[in-house]
């Protein structure tokens, strides 16, 4: 689904016409319309959508239909992700955990690229909603979970790529206004206004931190600190797992200038949300060398 871009898309996508279902070049409204006009073609029983940025490592499809074949009752499938610069160099892994539907409430984040849909489930919970512009996905993955089981594969499935042209590194603010757009949505919903009150402190903790993570990344040190600060209020422990993060930002703050070059390599490395593991090299040089991406 490309939406008439001038970047020789178009050439690329015709070399490989023959072996598509088909394709469209066109004006749309925007990504989500033009994942949701995939989506709303596709036929299979499992169904993902993958932007151009990205891709999947070798046999992340086969394993994905294995697992809601073994799986009957599960709705989402997901597992880990490369993160990759721009030249496509493995510089972290994101490593996810078996996530329930208060997880995802309280912005435990699953990657993308890495996440496979039962058909008939997606078509349930309805399709992406246009008037998000980074979290539509996770406004999806509520809503499915809410209907169906997920199911963590811990295995490395697909590599997201990271650039300055990339919405997550372009418009850092812009996700933490979504999330409390999603904590209100959650709030005023019949399907989720019980659950959002038994798990409230964990859901507001988790936006404000989710807030704090971008701002932090954005170079709002000041901001992202006061993010924190509120997260702390709702549930400190949210606050404690990151507290590397905290310390950088304070530092950052009083040592402004001495610290430039330091700020210019914490964000060529950022890690992805909630990553479970740290910068490991010799991790990712395995995990690169095992997928040929080295």
């Amino acid at each position: 689904m490309d939406g008439e871009s001038s970047d020789g898309s178009v050439s690329i996508i015709q070399q490989f016409a023959p072996r598509l279902a088909g394709w469209v070049s066109e004006k749309d409204q925007g990504q989500a319309d033009a994942i949701n006009k995939g989506l709303r073609s596709a036929q299979g029983e499992v169904v993902a959508w993958l932007n151009s940025d990205d891709y999947y490592l070798p046999g992340a499809i086969l394993r994905a239909i294995q697992a809601f074949e073994e799986h009957p009752q599960v709705g989402l499938v997901y597992g880990d992700v490369l993160s990759v610069d721009a030249d496509g160099k493995p510089f972290n892994k994101q490593t996810f955990a078996p996530y329930t539907l208060p997880d995802l409430m309280s912005f435990q984040i699953i990657s993308q690229p890495a996440v496979f849909m039962r058909r008939t489930v997606m078509q349930q919970a309805g399709l992406l909603d246009a008037s998000y512009h980074c979290l539509l996905d996770h406004h999806l993955w509520l809503r499915m979970a809410r209907l169906a089981p997920m199911l963590y594969i811990p295995e490395t499935l697909a590599a997201a790529r990271y650039h300055p042209q990339a919405k997550n590194v372009a418009r850092p603010a812009e996700f933490g206004r979504e999330a409390f757009r999603l904590v209100e949505w959650m709030k005023s919903s019949a399907e989720f206004a019980k659950l959002f009150a038994e798990y409230r402190s964990n859901i507001l903790a988790g936006a404000e931190r989710f807030d704090a993570f971008y701002l932090l990344d954005g170079g709002q040190y000041r901001q992202s600190l006061a993010a924190y600060g509120r997260a702390w209020q709702h549930n400190p422990a949210v606050v404690l797992r990151e507290a590397h993060r905290v310390i950088f930002a304070m530092v950052s703050m009083a040592f402004p200038g001495p610290l430039a070059g330091l700020r210019f390599i914490y964000s060529g490395l950022r890690s992805s949300l909630l990553s479970k593991s740290e910068n490991n090299p010799s991790e990712i040089n395995r995990e690169a060398k095992k997928n040929n991406l080295d």
